[in-house]
Formats: structure tokens, C-alpha cells, sequence
């Protein structure tokens, strides 16, 4: 299983310097590429690279595998910008979202992160200093620090290159590590559904609750301290503005981590596999009014997804996405499906049987069921061929 861990580069100024001008020297080449691609409507790899490795070190003044690294980053980049218009995350064929994501080169901002690989970055965990290429030169005694677990992980399981990230006045390096994953309980005695929600965060098929209400309350106060910041517009308004950056989506994060943490436990502990809805291109297919806008791009679901699915992985536990649609509708007990079956946010009637449930703990229940169904459609078949 590929995850990835962070450490924090702690450069002394003349390294702070040099890796900021190296930075910025690896985005304006990225730029050139993609500038040149998109005119030349080149992009795979090798056909990227001899439009324009040539162009990078003489321009640019990269060294080789400095430049080779630029190309596959832009390459990657148009590769994923294709993906994502290919499966209709960008809109659909003609409209005006696809069309404008596609009539233009993709631009890297000068602080966009850059990937090393191990000829122009080495470790020395016994020392705690790295040794970095930069458009300075070699730089072999770049102190970093982190979370003890996290670099025994890198010392240990790193895997393929890295990347140098600058954020809020810091350097930090993103590794992948590879780490070993339990064994897949193959044969689950059932499926803990999830339903993933605004208002309640995450509610399990089992009746367990994790309310959204504190978390909205946060992101309110939030909002509203941005907003009286913004307004004011001072400098030591502004100060504060940056000090404060980002805080929400740590908190958010925290929140998630407990919460997958929680599922996954409770479903290792059943014996149980995970069934979670496949909610991509939610925000796309989704209409709401201005004031909700906020609220549904701050739904940080994608994010719980990935770290249940990656708890779930190391603890063994099987994952199943299933169909969203109609599970806020489909009664758990007869399967009924009508839109009058939820004459409230909180309340689910089904209109054919006359159940009455909270109405996140039926859906969740539902999805539980297509996750049973899915898994066992999928497994192998046990039953002995014919003679």
C-alpha cells in the first residue's frame, strides 16, 4: 500500500535561497514545456521530450535529470487534465467548463511542488540531513525533522521519487512509502455501511452518528472571522489572515482521521467488510443555491473515503463502493423507492411499509445491503463444477 509521509526541511537562510531559486528556475521550465506542448499538441513522454529538453537546459539552466524530472511533471499534469475531461469531470463534450480548461496550456505557479528522484536527493537518516541538487549546487547538509514514526516509514519503505514543497514560509518533502498490509479478511460476515453526509458526517449502518454539527459551527465562526478580516483590511488584519490560514482544513483533517479511524475499528473488530458510496463528480452533478455553495465545497467526503479505505487496507478489511443513487430514498426493510419517503432532512417513512427511521441510518443500512450484494456478486464462486 503507497502512502505518503511528510518531513520538514529546516534550511539554514543560504539554503532557504538556493531552494527557492531552484523552485522557481523547475516551474518556468514546466511552463516552457507546457507551452510548447500544447502548441505542438505533443504529449507523451518521449515525444515532450525531444520537443523540448534541449530548449530546458539551454533557457533554463537546468541540470539533465532536473529537466527530465520538469517534463514527466508537466507530461503527468496533461495526463491527468485529459483523464478527468475523458470520464466527464470537466463537463460534459462542449460545455463551456471543458472548453476552458482545455484552450489553454497548463500554467505552474513559481512555488508549485517539484519532484526529486534519488540521483539529485539523498538521504542520511543517521544524521538527519538530506542531500539536495539545487540550481546553486549540491546542498549536503539540509537538517530535517518530523514525526518519529513517519521518517522510520521513509527510512524503511520509501518508494520512487519525492516532492519539495513550499508552504507558508516552509519547506517540507513529500515521500511515498510502501507499507506492508494486513492480510484481506476474504471472507467478511457481513458489511458495515456508511452514509457520508453534511449535516451528519458519517452514520453507520450499525445506528452510530458522527454529527456535523460542531464541525459546521466551526466552519461558520470561521467563515464569519475571514469575512471581518477581510473587511477590515489592515495590516494587522491581514497578519492575522495568514497566521490563521489553513487552520480550518487541519481541523477538518483531525476530524476525519478519528472518524475513519472509528469505522474501520469497529468494522475489524465485527469481523465486517466497509461499504462506502462512490460519490465522484458529486459536486459537478450537484445544484444548490449561493448561501449552500460553501457548504457543499467544504464537505471534505473524498478525503474520509481515502483515509477509510487506506485504515481499512492496513487493517485488512474489505472495502466496497456501491451506487449512491436512490439510497436516501429505498426503504432498508421492503426496498420501496419513492421521493416522498423523505418528508424531512432527519425523517425517512417509507410510504409502502409505514417504517419509520432516521433517515441517514437507513441509508446507510441500504448501502450495507448493496455492499453485501456487490461483494458477493464479485466473489468466486464456491459451488463444485459439475461432473
Amino acid at each position: 500500500m503507497i502512502v505518503t509521509r511528510v518531513v520538514k526541511l529546516l534550511p539554514t537562510a543560504e539554503q532557504a535561497s538556493a531552494l527557492a531559486a531552484t523552485l522557481r528556475a523547475c516551474n518556468a521550465a514546466c511552463r516552457l514545456v507546457s507551452e510548447a506542448a500544447y502548441a505542438g499538441a505533443v504529449f507523451d513522454r518521449n515525444g515532450v521530450h525531444h520537443l523540448t529538453y534541449r530548449r530546458v537546459r539551454e533557457e533554463c539552466g537546468l541540470g539533465a535529470q532536473a529537466a527530465v524530472r520538469c517534463v514527466k511533471k508537466t507530461v503527468d499534469a496533461y495526463t491527468a487534465l485529459h483523464a478527468r475531461a475523458e470520464v466527464g469531470l470537466l463537463g460534459k463534450e462542449g460545455s463551456a467548463w471543458r472548453i476552458k480548461a482545455l484552450a489553454k496550456p497548463i500554467v505552474f505557479g513559481q512555488w508549485s511542488a517539484q519532484p526529486f528522484d534519488d540521483r539529485m536527493l539523498t538521504w542520511r537518516h543517521e544524521a538527519r540531513v538530506v542531500s539536495i541538487w539545487t540550481v546553486s549546487g549540491r546542498l549536503k547538509g539540509v537538517a530535517f525533522t518530523g514525526e518519529p514514526g513517519q521518517v522510520k516509514e521513509i527510512a524503511e519503505h520509501r518508494r520512487g521519487e519525492l516532492d519539495l514543497v513550499y508552504r507558508d514560509g516552509m519547506w517540507f518533502l513529500y515521500a511515498a512509502v510502501e507499507l506492508p498490509e494486513a492480510r484481506l479478511n476474504t471472507e467478511p460476515t457481513g458489511f458495515l455501511g456508511v452514509d457520508l453526509g453534511i449535516v451528519n458526517i458519517a452514520t453507520t449502518s450499525d445506528g452510530a452518528v458522527m454529527a456535523g454539527r460542531g464541525l459546521n459551527r466551526y466552519r461558520k465562526r470561521q467563515q464569519d472571522l475571514r469575512a471581518n478580516l477581510q473587511a477590515k483590511g489592515s495590516k494587522s488584519a491581514k497578519r492575522l489572515l495568514k497566521k490563521r490560514r489553513r487552520r480550518e482544513s487541519r481541523h477538518a483533517t483531525d476530524v476525519n482521521h478519528c472518524i475513519s479511524k472509528r469505522i474501520v475499528a469497529e468494522a475489524q473488530r465485527t469481523g465486517r467488510g466497509i461499504a462506502l458510496e462512490d460519490l465522484r463528480g458529486i459536486r459537478e452533478r450537484a445544484r444548490f443555491r449561493k448561501p449552500q455553495r460553501a457548504t457543499l465545497h467544504s464537505w471534505a467526503f473524498h478525503q474520509l473515503g481515502e483515509y477509510t479505505v487506506y485504515k481499512a487496507r492496513r487493517a485488512g478489511v474489505p472495502v466496497v463502493h456501491v451506487s449512491p443513487a436512490y439510497t436516501s430514498q429505498e426503504c432498508a426493510e421492503c426496498h420501496h423507492v419513492d421521493k416522498r419517503n423523505r418528508p424531512s432532512q432527519a425523517v425517512f417513512e417509507c410510504r409502502s411499509c409505514g417504517v419509520v427511521a432516521h433517515a441517514d441510518h437507513n441509508s446507510s443500512r441500504v448501502i450495507a445491503q448493496r455492499g453485501e450484494d456487490a461483494w458477493t456478486a464479485g466473489r468466486e464462486s464456491r459451488v463444485p463444477a459439475p461432473a
